[in-house]
């Protein structure tokens, strides 16, 4: 067991200095003011050496180790307390779940997720809202001052591949003039529902897999790590709904052993190939139609979910940034009254990220 435990350390050692060569050398380019600046910080740098994509599939791997019957409802309810997950909604008696894995992407109750029927944008995940509101340009922020590049995130198409980066987001638009592009970010923690749902009947037009790192999503991490959304893996489905067009994004992350969709039995997430600086595969769905609240895809742990969507501009949320949202929970309803000003803001992000030196602290 020693010796194993010294291989490892010499393997994973290796892995981290190969990284840090890599990184040392190229660096990770990122836009600001049309300008390519490095993350040349020294935490940073530390951080993306880290072999997460590792340890990521060497998590997965455990969580799908088969447990004793007899310890199973033990386990998984020490999860739960843990991560306050609720167990009675579970569907299933907490014996029949074989692994962890399982656990996780437990389905519930039938009824547990109501979908809205007053309106025709619900909430796609059960998480925590860290981003709504408008885009009006491809620098968006994914905290409080800190930004992603959005055609970086979602990718160029021959037809818009020569657009320079201020017309991007009208480029995006069926009807750029009625309309404009709307954000959603719900980051999902480990004792949430780790299924994700459609937010609208809409179709899919083609899908982009981006490998990439497998960086932490947690708000605090979000918080000094610029571009992060474009630095993980992550996959992008892009289609329309009825108001036009509309980006569903799973986010990959730090222990997420696979990303799953069930309309894409294609996809294959957190390879071995090596991840850096890959160019996105690109899939046609043939426009496969997806109804409001209908089964998406699942996390093989917590994650993000970033929703962009075309809508009319006085479309308006009737949500709060921070609050915790369920699966089915109405994005908006009708008013008839003029959407509240403050809506519109580019800044309306919950900043529950702290001093960076607290995201090393255990929460247990």
């Amino acid at each position: 067991m020693a010796i194993l435990r010294f291989l490892s350390g010499i393997g994973l050692s290796i892995l981290a200095a190969t990284q840090w060569s890599y990184l040392h050398k190229h660096g990770y380019s990122i836009d600001i003011h049309d300008r390519p600046e490095l993350l040349n910080d020294v935490v940073v740098t530390c951080y993306c050496c880290l072999p997460l994509r590792t340890t990521s599939r060497i998590w997965g791997w455990l969580t799908r180790i088969e447990l004793p019957i007899s310890l199973r409802p033990k386990l998984y309810r020490f999860y739960a307390h843990l991560f306050h997950a609720n167990l009675d909604e579970v569907e299933l008696d907490l014996s029949a779940f074989p692994n962890l894995v399982e656990f996780f992407v437990r389905a519930l109750k039938q009824n547990a997720r109501p979908i809205a029927a007053n309106t025709n944008m619900v909430s796609p995940a059960d998480g925590k809202v860290l981003y709504f509101g408008p885009v009006t340009s491809c620098r968006v922020e994914q905290v409080k001052g800190v930004t992603y590049n959005l055609r970086q995130f979602l990718g160029d198409t021959n037809s818009i591949s020569n657009i320079i980066a201020d017309d991007y987001v009208n480029s995006l638009l069926k009807n750029p003039l009625d309309n404009r592009l709307y954000q959603l970010i719900i980051y999902l923690a480990p004792g949430d529902y780790h299924r994700f749902h459609s937010p609208t009947d809409w179709n899919i037009r083609l899908r982009r897999h981006f490998p990439g790192k497998l960086l932490s999503v947690n708000p605090k991490i979000l918080k000094f790590m610029p571009n992060l959304f474009s630095l993980n893996e992550r996959v992008v489905y892009i289609g329309e709904w009825t108001d036009g067009f509309m980006a569903y994004t799973a986010i990959g992350a730090t222990n997420v052993g696979s990303i799953k969709v069930y309309c894409d039995g294609n996809l294959a997430t957190n390879t071995v190939q090596w991840p850096e600086i890959a160019h996105p595969k690109e899939t046609s769905l043939d426009n496969a139609c997806i109804t409001k609240g209908e089964l998406f895809g699942e996390f093989r742990l917590g994650s993000t979910i970033v929703l962009l969507f075309e809508a009319p501009r006085d479309f308006r949320f009737c949500l709060q940034v921070g609050q915790t949202i369920k699966v089915g929970q109405a994005l908006s309803t009708h008013f008839n009254d003029k959407p509240d000003e403050r809506q519109i803001e580019q800044h309306l992000i919950m900043d529950v990220a702290q001093d960076w030196k607290h995201i090393w602290k255990p929460k247990i």
